[in-house]
């Protein structure tokens, strides 16, 4: 069983679970962001395998909440997302899957309202869809989209609902190839991957105004499956991720700027 915790700057560590978390072996809570208040965002496993989000408040308070349009079967249901899921306003974003296994977009205020959305192009099959990676405190949101090939987008989507999306030149074309977008910063950059017609993984950095920056860590793999994994920038443009190296094994890697 999973259990969310908050350690405290002293040290303190303070284990929590959402209500109606299931308590079977890999079922119950997941934490996966704070904002500087401290408030978490996260989700949780409920006994019959459905997933569900969570906000807990800095006094601890627990709110849960189902998207929309999100399944109710096994493994469906809502998602947060887990890099930069929870911005300063206590806005959460993240996707759910319906009961057709499609992924869609959401957003959730901080009073509680849901926005769904779908980036247009993409795909309607099963796990096809639109993934959200982040949001900043603008309230703008970046991501991936998967289209109806199976071949992968990057997406910005400001406040006001206006998408761009976008493609690394070097990305590939095949079905699980393409742009990734992971992470948005405060000023509006996006960090994030593509993966090559080779299927090895490149970074990249994607300015609010559009340029891009693309990178790969020195020791990373060059065969399929292989490369350079971002995770998350900060306001100085600071990326950290991890890279796979030629033996297939995992290493941290931090890029200043």
């Amino acid at each position: 069983m999973w259990h969310g915790y908050l350690r405290d700057p002293d040290g303190t560590i303070t284990r929590f679970d959402a209500p109606g978390a299931g308590t079977a072996e890999f079922q119950g809570t997941f934490a996966y962001n704070i904002n500087p208040a401290g408030a978490i965002a996260g989700q949780y496993l409920d006994a019959n395998n459905v997933y569900h989000g969570y906000v807990s408040a800095p006094d601890g308070a627990i709110t849960t909440f189902d998207a929309p349009d999100a399944g109710t079967g096994a493994f469906q249901g809502t998602f947060t997302a887990t890099i930069g899921g929870l911005n300063a306003q206590r806005a959460v974003v993240g996707s759910s899957l319906d009961a057709n296994n499609v992924y869609h977009g959401f957003v959730r205020a901080a009073d509680g309202t849901i926005t769904t959305f779908d980036i247009p192009g993409a795909g309607t099959g099963a796990f096809q869809g639109t993934f959200p990676g982040g949001i900043n405190p603008a309230g703008t949101i970046p991501g991936t989209y998967t289209d109806s090939s199976g071949l992968n987008h990057g997406f910005v989507r400001a406040r006001d609902g206006t998408v761009t999306t976008f493609d690394i030149p070097d990305a590939g074309t095949g079905s699980g190839q393409g742009t990734f977008g992971s992470n948005i910063n405060t000023p509006g950059d996006v960090d994030g991957m593509y993966i090559d017609g080779n299927g090895v993984s490149h970074g990249f950095l994607r300015s609010k105004h559009g340029d891009i920056t693309t990178f790969d860590v020195p020791g990373a793999g060059t065969g399929n499956g292989q490369g350079t994994f971002p995770g998350s920038n900060n306001p100085r443009d600071a990326i950290t991720g991890s890279y796979i190296d030629a033996s297939g094994v995992y290493h941290g890697f931090l890029r200043t700027p």
